[in-house]
């Protein structure tokens, strides 16, 4: 009896041990579930700071138009920025975090000659005081700038949008398509001439 006592402890004994290897299986299981989940949220949070691609209004397409040496955005262009854009901009911030959405103007290096007036009325234009037609360009880096807060006032129109930041630049006749520093070119160049849309998401340099 002592025999067969000694032998029911001992494989009682033995029995912790599937339980322990249980219980050891189900914490990797859970440790591997928390891991996974974090990689996932990390990869998502990384997913939503990266810059989105830029939106690029360009004359080549025809999409881009604005009469010569003007800002005033014409009924086709208004449109296309209402119809085209707006929802493009609206699923990016959807997607991704933005902290202001930079519009940049470009030009070509045909020269205006002309005497500008920014001097005087650009702080006024950007406050919504008066409009942008009431400017008038004296270099290309004017132009581009005028036709830049031409569009984010526009944007800024939308209902949609309304809590964005928006930020307008002048990016002249200095920078192709490319991003590449522009040759010295005074010649009409439709392919230069565009409107480029930038989401920065937080934490980025302006």
């Amino acid at each position: 009896m002592r025999v067969r006592k000694r032998n029911t402890r001992d494989n009682e004994d033995l029995d912790v041990f599937p339980s322990f290897t249980d219980l050891m299986s189900n914490a990797f299981m859970i440790m591997s579930f928390l891991l996974l989940l974090a990689l996932f949220q990390s990869f998502e949070l990384n997913q939503r700071l990266q810059s989105a691609t830029p939106i690029v209004i360009d004359e080549e397409s025809s999409n881009f138009k604005f009469n010569s040496g003007s800002a005033e955005l014409t009924p086709p262009l208004r449109k296309y920025i209402k119809e085209e854009i707006l929802p493009q901009i609206e699923t990016i911030i959807r997607e991704r975090d933005i902290d202001f959405i930079q519009v940049i103007g470009h030009t070509d290096g045909q020269i205006l000659g002309a005497m500008g007036n920014l001097d005087e009325n650009l702080e006024r234009v950007s406050q919504n005081e008066i409009p942008v037609n009431q400017l008038r360009a004296g270099s290309n880096a004017d132009l581009a700038l005028m036709r830049a807060l031409a569009v984010v006032q526009e944007l800024q129109s939308q209902q949609e949008l309304k809590n964005l930041q928006f930020r307008a630049y002048s990016g002249a006749q200095l920078y192709l398509p490319s991003g590449e520093l522009a040759s010295l070119n005074r010649d009409e160049d439709e392919t230069r001439r565009r409107i480029e849309i930038r989401f920065i998401p937080p934490g980025k340099s302006n």
